[in-house]
């Protein structure tokens, strides 16, 4: 009788353990799956660094920015886009043109919106982070945007750009803008 008490005991005890290490394994895959902070996904040589940093997993908040940023753009409001850049905001074009200061972009877009009617749609959006030159953590969000307008002669104007934004306090501190014409199949390749 003793004999069979302990056997239950032992196989009581073997399932106690079982489900505890199960549960342990469980919860430990929850935490590993949901703290992605500093999953790395790629690398990067950044600005005044001689080695490659390891880019991981930025904010995805800063997306949301990026959206009312890109709709405000659309609505011509320049006080939502003052709102969100940063004062020492800059901004480097595909073409070479490098714009500094908040005061600065907003009356160039002043000027342009009085003649233009640019339209952004956003496609993709990546928040990365990486640390800089003084080992401080950058958050970034690189962005797929389908640009539209009409020229003085009326015509369509189609490009992709790829927009490289720096986050700084929720505002937006600098934007590297690069960009693809329309595909046209019936052209040559050409580099």
């Amino acid at each position: 009788m003793i004999n069979l008490i302990l056997i239950k005991m032992k196989n009581n005890f073997a399932y106690i353990l079982l489900i505890m290490l199960l549960i342990g394994c469980t919860d430990n895959q929850q935490q590993n799956s949901n703290d992605n902070s500093n999953l790395e996904i790629g690398s990067a040589l950044m600005d005044g660094t001689t080695e490659m940093t390891p880019i991981i997993v930025g904010e995805t908040s800063n997306q949301d920015i990026w959206i009312k940023y890109i709709q405000a753009h659309n609505d011509k409001n320049l006080d939502i886009i003052a709102e969100i850049n940063a004062e020492d905001w800059e901004g480097y074009t595909a073409d070479g043109s490098v714009v500094k200061g908040n005061k600065a972009h907003i009356e160039i877009l002043d000027n342009w919106f009085k003649n233009a009617n640019p339209k952004w749609e956003v496609k993709w959006m990546i928040a990365n982070a990486a640390k800089n030159k003084d080992g401080i953590i950058e958050q970034w969000l690189t962005t797929g945007n389908e640009y539209t307008d009409v020229d003085e002669n009326g015509n369509e104007i189609f490009e992709y750009n790829v927009h490289d934004i720096l986050f700084e306090d929720g505002k937006i501190k600098k934007i590297n803008v690069y960009k693809r014409a329309k595909a046209q199949e019936e052209l040559d390749f050409s580099y």
